[in-house]
């Protein structure tokens, strides 16, 4: 029997050393370098030989197979639906993240209500609240007569023995997988080892039994869910969270799914009874437009296969003196608004170099989608020469470093929204395709933009 090798884990991210040192090499903490008592093979010679000559024999199919679709659970809220790609599937793991008193809990509170109104067997697990704290967020919300299985308990073995000894429910929540500890593994709960076992116990479970598993995660100052990373690729499906707390709307994103696409988000807003569903997202960020300013320019992003039409603000203001002008971004990527401000001198021939400019993405909304670029620089434009753009209309596209404009993706899924809205024109690059009830300005390069902004031709 081969002798296990000593090996520690950082408990901040997860990263692993064969000795022990003071600070991880990899993130820079200090004193989070934690011994692993899991076994290891002294050799990878060694642990081959364990799994050919102990293992058994799998069976082997081809592509072609004919294998029905998993079954799904709808929760009966659209949204939550929407970005899990249709409801929850038996025997599958969901890691939802978010930053705390965001709303995760409340959610599923009130998805775990309807599942089990609708027949389903559901147990939720809190290892934060006490099963009172828990009923008593129900009443508030108007669901305290759900028949939900509840339980506040942090042993994954006690939770294990519970539910595996009758039916294992249809659907269990974790609530949270950072406060679970498993008596398999030696540490605190939270750490990364503590957190990588009790995640692989329930999983197991719920493979073996068909339960759908729910995992709630921590997430850490940047946004990230705490924990090691391969949490993430434990499981099936990683959804997120977002939204700021002074805002009222929250948006579900689906950053990870084995059973359905990417990047499909859910959108919700805070009410007095909960998390409400937002129908049309786009209401929520566009502001009141009865009249046009200057620096205001309406975006229709795409969110999986949601378009959401979104107004990007900017704002310029001239310096009298030689100080160094701002530069401030909110909900953008600054070194993308750099690279635009340095083609439109560049390329167009502005100048920006004297002007503070700031730039906001209304309602909070965050956008990495690079089809913004186009209405970017025309809130920038507009924002600059005191021309505001008609509040009918709508633009997007991709600028180059040489001035191009590039076609996006969807671009007709983008304009039959911004049209089924109200809006009648669209700015965008060339060769895109018309659409019913909206006019098309086509620009090649973004100088034909700068010239259509301020009336040259």
């Amino acid at each position: 029997m081969p002798k296990p090798q000593k090996r520690y884990v950082c408990q901040a991210c997860g990263a692993v050393s064969p000795k022990w040192a003071g600070q991880c090499a990899d993130c820079g903490e200090w004193n989070t370098l934690v011994e692993d008592q899991g076994a290891v093979p002294a050799s990878p010679f060694q642990a081959r030989h364990n799994l050919q000559s102990g293992g058994r024999r799998i069976e082997l199919v081809g592509l072609d197979a004919d294998i029905p679709l998993p079954p799904r659970m709808a929760t009966g809220i659209a949204e939550l639906d929407r970005a899990l790609g249709g409801g929850f599937v038996a025997g599958s793991a969901t890691l939802i993240g978010g930053d705390p008193g965001i709303g995760k809990s409340t959610l599923l509170l009130q998805a775990t209500a309807l599942l089990a109104g609708a027949g389903r067997s559901v147990a939720y697990v809190s290892g934060e609240e006490a099963a009172d704290q828990v009923r008593l967020r129900a009443r508030r919300l108007g669901l305290g007569a759900a028949p939900v299985r509840l339980a506040a308990a942090t042993s994954v073995r006690d939770i294990l023995t519970t539910l595996g000894g009758d039916t294992p429910p249809d659907l269990l929540v974790i609530d949270s997988i950072q406060t679970m500890h498993s008596d398999l593994i030696e540490g605190a709960p939270g750490t990364v080892s503590q957190v990588r076992a009790a995640a692989g116990e329930l999983i197991r479970f719920a493979k073996e039994r068909g339960t759908a598993l729910v995992m709630v995660g921590h997430v850490t100052k940047d946004g990230s869910i705490a924990g090691p990373r391969v949490l993430e690729h434990m499981v099936d499906t990683v959804l997120s969270f977002e939204g700021e707390r002074s805002h009222q709307y929250r948006i579900l994103r689906a950053i990870k799914n084995r059973f359905g696409g990417t990047d499909e988000i859910g959108v919700f807003a805070m009410g007095q009874e909960g998390l409400e569903q937002v129908a049309n997202p786009s209401s929520l960020f566009l502001t009141h437009r009865d009249r046009s300013v200057s620096g205001a320019v309406v975006f229709p992003a795409l969110e999986g296969t949601r378009p959401v039409l979104v107004e990007i603000q900017a704002l310029t203001v001239r310096l009298q003196s030689g100080a160094t002008p701002r530069r401030a971004v909110v909900g953008w990527d600054g070194g993308r608004l750099a690279m635009i401000l340095a083609v439109l001198e560049a390329r167009c021939g502005l100048s920006f170099s004297t002007a503070e400019v700031y730039l906001n993405i209304a309602g909070g909304y965050r956008i990495t989608d690079p089809a913004a670029d186009l209405a970017v620089a025309a809130a920038l434009v507009s924002a600059l020469t005191d021309r505001p753009l008609p509040a009918e209309a709508v633009a997007f596209g991709e600028i180059a470093l040489s001035g191009e404009v590039r076609p996006v993706a969807h671009a007709a899924l983008r304009l039959r929204e911004a049209a089924k809205l109200g809006f009648e024109q669209a700015l965008v690059p060339g060769g895109v395709a018309g659409a019913d009830g909206i006019g098309l300005t086509r620009f090649g390069r973004l100088g034909g933009l700068v010239d259509h902004l301020l009336g040259r031709g």
